[in-house]
């Protein structure tokens, strides 16, 4: 072979790799995005969208791009749309937001869905839970009781749709929990098992009976033990140091009410609950203070309510942050695979970290777990504990 021959091929190939190079420069790495952008939740969709955009902004990558379809919060909408990212050559969506969206995932293979739902019970096998979970709350919980050396804690759990995912994350975080009631919700029923709960009626019988031994005694300085007693409602003590309330708004505070009615008080037994998302109306409720729960890092939520309101001159829904950080997360397994998502089911199954404005996203075996914050409201203030 000439050495004209050598150059033009060594030419081609020069030629061949650099324009592979920048082709691959150019490719973009395309992600999903499942919301309702139409339907009766559009205004969820709405903000999730404005918050992914403001991801994208910080991020400031050419190197991905978002492709959004819409679910109209319809399983039958979100398998045609989830179908048409996968011709896209897309295998990783962040999406559905509820978990009723799920319901055909299962039949399309080769792509995992980041859904934003905290349910980890009947998901499709391609579907991975980023919602703060009730395993997140239950470890930071468990945290919390460890660290204060707290025993007998009893859980209280609504007779609703979210019995069976708090027994697995009861038995998931390993929590000790002395014993766990189901309650009903329709006030007097409640009311009656919370006084079962915390044996009201036997407490009570026991002051009634000391006040007429004592009116019956010939014991020193009985009128002042008497005038003591009938300042009390019941005698004796319950059973548990701590008690766990998995409610949230109006039933929550039906619960922390008949509590109270049955002389079981906050300023005596720890009352913990799950994440109320800095509720505001439990600030005002000094009765029932104080009160403790996990939840996400409340500093980065205010900074970015703060600038979400700035942009868009609206609140954000909080589903939105976690569709921010998503944006995140996705991207910094991608930097870290190349941009190469082809083994997208190995992806996921592998440790990995990730740091958001929520907290700390663990992932590992297809599951994402949360590092969360523990606060407490007490005399009108929320305050962090850790």
């Amino acid at each position: 072979m000439n050495k004209i021959s050598k150059l033009i091929i060594s030419t081609m190939i020069i030629i061949f790799y650099l324009t592979n190079s920048y082709a691959n420069e150019d490719t973009k790495l395309k992600i999903g995005l499942l919301i309702p952008i139409s339907g009766e939740n559009y205004e969820l969709g709405q903000s999730i969208t404005k918050a992914v955009r403001m991801a994208m902004k910080d991020i400031n990558t050419d190197k991905l791009e978002i492709i959004i379809k819409d679910t109209k919060s319809d399983p039958a909408t979100t398998l045609k749309s989830a179908n048409e990212l996968k011709l896209e050559g897309i295998n990783l969506t962040i999406g559905p937001v509820f978990f009723e969206s799920l319901k055909y995932l299962d039949e399309i293979e080769d792509m995992i869905f980041l859904s934003f739902t905290n349910q980890t019970i009947d998901l499709p096998k391609n579907v991975i839970s980023s919602g703060v979970n009730s395993t997140s709350q239950l470890n930071t919980i468990k945290k919390f009781l460890e660290d204060n050396e707290i025993d007998n804690t009893i859980f209280l759990i609504p007779k609703l749709n979210y019995e069976e995912e708090l027994k697995k994350s009861i038995k998931k975080s390993r929590i000790k929990i002395s014993k766990t009631h189901f309650y009903e919700k329709e006030p007097t029923k409640l009311t009656n098992q919370i006084e079962k709960i915390t044996n009201y009626k036997i407490r009570k019988q026991n002051l009634e009976d000391e006040l007429y031994r004592l009116e019956n005694s010939n014991e020193f300085n009985k009128e002042k033990k008497i005038e003591q007693l009938k300042m009390k409602y019941t005698l004796g003590d319950v059973r548990f140091n701590s008690i766990i309330i998995a409610d949230f708004e109006e039933s929550l505070k039906s619960v922390t009410t008949s509590l109270l009615y049955s002389d079981v008080s906050p300023k005596d037994k720890y009352f913990i609950t799950l994440n109320q998302w800095f509720d505001k109306s439990l600030i005002n409720e000094k009765d029932i203070q104080p009160i403790y729960y996990p939840s996400i890092n409340k500093d980065n939520f205010e900074k970015y309510k703060l600038r979400y309101q700035l942009d868009f001159e609206e609140e954000p829904n909080h589903l939105s942050l976690l569709s921010y950080d998503l944006v995140g997360l996705v991207y910094y397994l991608s930097f870290k695979n190349n941009f190469d998502l082809s083994d997208i089911n190995k992806i996921f199954k592998r440790k990995n970290s990730f740091k958001g404005k929520i907290g700390i996203f663990d992932i590992k075996n297809n599951e994402i777990n949360h590092r969360l914050n523990f606060y407490k409201i007490e005399n009108k203030e929320l305050i962090k504990i850790f």
